[in-house]
């Protein structure tokens, strides 16, 4: 995988009891939560553009567009994002590669929308995934982690393939995680 950015990721998967895999993101690259700069989140995801990686759940394909960053960063759902929940969407983008990897629970819906009949010409995938970001203390010491749920929101292009357009319904875990 061609990765551009000079900060290095700090990103596994670990696998819950009886809750499946999460995605834990040691870093906090995008810092604050009343003013996320999201030019530089849309910025850092342009690394992912090209690629591609599977669902291990299911096999499916999921393709980066060079629309995915813009998307991200720039639509109602981020544009309404406050708070802790704009700072985990901010952060998530770290984990891309790996947040597709676990995701579960493939949903579909047709596309009913005119302005994606060629983008998301057979329709949209919803698939669940599951991440969890450090809470440091004064002193930057780790104290724990907050997990959140997430849906990764996949069109299915006019090219038959699926891609990769936003990250939504984040919502914060009040459980925390086993083995951390």
């Amino acid at each position: 995988m061609r990765r551009t950015n000079v900060i290095e990721r700090d990103v596994e998967i670990i696998g819950e009891e009886n809750r499946g895999k999460i995605v834990i993101i040691r870093n906090i690259l995008f810092k604050g939560r009343r003013n996320i700069a999201w030019c530089e989140v849309e910025r850092y995801l342009k690394d992912f553009v090209g690629e591609n990686y599977d669902i291990s759940e299911c096999g499916d394909k999921i393709f980066i567009s060079s629309d995915f960053p813009d998307e991200f960063a720039k639509s109602n759902y981020t544009k309404k994002l406050k708070g802790t929940l704009a700072k985990a969407k901010a952060n998530a983008a770290q984990g891309v590669p790996e947040l597709v990897e676990v995701a579960t629970e493939k949903r579909y819906k047709d596309n009913l929308k005119e302005k994606h009949s060629l983008h998301a010409k057979y329709g949209w995938y919803r698939y669940n995934t599951r991440f969890a970001l450090p809470v440091y203390d004064e002193d930057q010491k780790l104290e724990e982690f907050n997990i959140f749920q997430a849906v990764l929101l996949i069109r299915h292009a006019h090219d038959g393939k699926r891609y990769l357009y936003d990250i939504v319904n984040i919502k914060k875990e009040t459980s925390k995680p086993s083995g951390l």
